[in-house]
């Protein structure tokens, strides 16, 4: 008789986690804070550093380029069959970055404009979302089965 071994994959159960926050460096500081506590106590701990760094860019965009005063941006965190989803929504639809693939690096001299390098770097695919009128969302995806 033939047997044939079947290894099952297991994914994490899918989870979810929603937070408003001001768009500060305190704000974009939680965010990235959160984000590896959220992952840890959701059994992703070899995920939590580059989505702690992703989160951390995009949360500072958001304090320092989505900031519109008395609105906060929001941070989601979904974990959906085998992807890791992050979405930073802001207030400033108006000022959209670089999408996937034209991000252009900043001169060498430049203390700024490397975060959505990095992003493009840690993140398995990324891009932007405009709307509902006045938000965007920029959004991350790393991929949990590899």
């Amino acid at each position: 008789m033939n047997q044939e071994i079947v290894r099952t994959q297991h994914t994490p159960a899918e989870r979810a986690f929603t937070v408003l926050l001001s768009p500060t460096r305190r704000g974009a500081r939680l965010a990235r804070l959160l984000t590896a506590a959220h992952l840890g106590a959701w059994g992703l701990p070899s995920e939590a550093e580059a989505a702690a760094h992703i989160v951390a860019e995009l949360a500072a965009n958001a304090s320092v380029h989505g900031r519109v005063k008395g609105r906060d941006f929001q941070l989601s965190l979904a974990v959906n069959g085998g992807t890791l989803r992050i979405e930073v929504t802001d207030t400033r639809g108006d000022s959209v970055p670089a999408g996937p693939g034209t991000v252009k690096p900043p001169e060498d001299e430049a203390e700024t404009g490397r975060g959505l390098l990095i992003v493009e770097a840690l993140a398995d695919h990324w891009g932007i979302v405009p709307g509902p009128v006045p938000r965007k969302t920029v959004w991350a995806e790393i991929d949990l089965v590899r």
